[in-house]
């Protein structure tokens, strides 16, 4: 199992009158190879479980392991290491450095990992061609359309090849055409291996991964597989795409 969390809670001012429970007692396990939506409205509490999954934050409660690894006990030091290793992040607001081009935001994480010049500017023109950006990547992030953009953000996620792809919203910035295209490129990548955890309000988006869990009020209230019929229509540009 890559993802195991039991009887996860993440409560704020906990014991006061303000006390807020942001998640409240979940339990949930993802496999390897699997590709899981995470739904929610504002204030659900996805966001507090995606980052919780991906090692940004700490429960209140409960275990969490990550490849049989215990990491809900780990500081927040350590889990840097381990988001590094086993987590590529995509986010709504694409994250790029406007002063950098595509292929030097797509190798800014690589530095950071002592990894050597040449390895990590093959793994960079790799990870953009995936993402048919290899006549781009001498482009700056002002001289990209938001598809485009998005699409570099997501040749950082994947250059080290790490197991876990988590998106968060991400078409939340795009126009129905362009984020079309990235929820077609995420399950290309989940296709080829990677498990991807999409975190989205938008409930035709969540029909493009394969699983959809469905979060309220900081509870799982919802866990089913998708249908192929029900992906075809999203991924196959149906009406609402």
């Amino acid at each position: 199992m890559l993802i195991d969390i039991r009887h996860i809670s993440k409560i704020y001012n906990e014991g006061l009158e303000s006390e807020v429970r942001a998640l409240d007692d979940v339990s949930l396990s993802i496999d390897y190879g699997e590709c899981t939506a995470i739904l929610g409205h504002s204030g659900s509490g996805k966001s507090t479980l995606m980052n919780i999954l991906g090692c940004l934050d700490i429960p209140t409660y409960g275990e969490y392991y990550l490849a049989g690894e215990a990491v809900s006990d780990m500081p927040l030091s350590k889990l840097s290491s381990i988001r590094n290793r086993q987590i590529g992040f995509i986010f709504q607001g694409f994250n790029l450095i406007p002063g950098l081009t595509a292929l030097e935001n797509v190798e800014l994480p690589l530095i950071y990992r002592g990894m050597p010049k040449k390895e990590r500017l093959e793994l960079c023109v790799q990870s953009l061609a995936e993402v048919g950006l290899e006549h781009r990547m001498d482009h700056r992030p002002t001289e990209l359309s938001g598809g485009q953009q998005q699409r570099v953000a997501i040749a950082r996620a994947i250059a080290a090849k790490p197991p876990i792809i988590m998106a968060d919203e991400p078409t939340g910035n795009l126009d129905t055409k362009a984020g079309a295209d990235i929820m077609q490129k995420l399950i290309s990548l989940n296709d080829n291996g990677s498990t991807v955890i999409i975190i989205t309000h938008d409930l035709y988006l969540a029909k493009a991964a394969k699983r959809i869990i469905t979060i309220q009020d900081g509870k799982i209230i919802g866990d089913r597989e998708v249908s192929q019929q029900e992906r075809d229509e999203v991924l196959n540009g149906g009406d609402g795409v």
